[in-house]
């Protein structure tokens, strides 16, 4: 098995003593006696599936949170074999969440790049220039902040429209005229640097 009983938990009763309790009254105290024997362990799962020591202890914290809803709903039997299928499964969505990221933003990468090429018939920047992706970066960097903030915010950051509209303070409507209009001026900023680039190779 992959956890050990904690050392500060004699048995399985005084286990499921402390699961009743905090079930019954919320005391963040006995979830926090119940857990520490196991964050170590936990932290060692995390690390093996996300492959990253801080997004390790960040799930730490994360999945401590998650078990202050998610106990109470449940029935469980034995927290040991429970916590594993928890903690597996928080990684495993933290890794599809992160590959839609990548997959979202290798999409938008890419319209940019045919839209440039189509537009300029260029072949790729040389090494010795910047490469596409420091120009796009350079590029969001000149966007106005509302603009700049959108697109990083759904595009590098996965956000969703309400996210960025809570996070900004925006309505919705408005945080998807910032996305259509940065997008446009990327393009507009793209189509300068490429020209310029064009001029250059003569």
């Amino acid at each position: 098995m992959f956890f050990g009983l904690p050392e500060k938990i004699s048995g399985m009763k005084q286990e499921k003593e402390l699961l009743r309790q905090f079930s019954s009254g919320g005391d963040l105290e006995i979830l926090g006696r119940l857990y520490s024997g196991y964050m170590h362990l936990v932290y060692g799962i995390c690390l093996k599936y996300l492959g990253n020591r801080e997004e390790a202890k960040d799930a730490v914290m994360q999945i401590f949170e998650k078990l202050i809803t998610d106990i109470p709903k449940q029935k469980i039997g034995n927290f040991r074999s429970w916590l594993y299928v928890v903690v597996k499964n928080y990684c495993l969505v933290q890794i599809r969440s992160r590959k839609a990221k990548h997959e979202k933003y290798d999409i938008w990468a890419a319209e940019n790049a045919a839209f440039m090429e189509n537009s300029f018939e260029l072949h790729p920047v040389d090494t010795e220039e910047k490469d596409a992706n420091e120009l796009l970066a350079d590029c969001i960097e000149r966007l106005r902040e509302e603009q700049k903030k959108c697109i990083i915010q759904f595009y590098y950051e996965d956000k969703c429209y309400l996210e960025i509209s809570k996070n900004l303070g925006m309505e919705v409507k408005k945080i998807k005229s910032h996305l259509q209009n940065g997008k446009r001026n990327l393009k507009l900023c793209l189509e300068k640097k490429y020209e310029t680039e064009k001029q250059k190779r003569g």
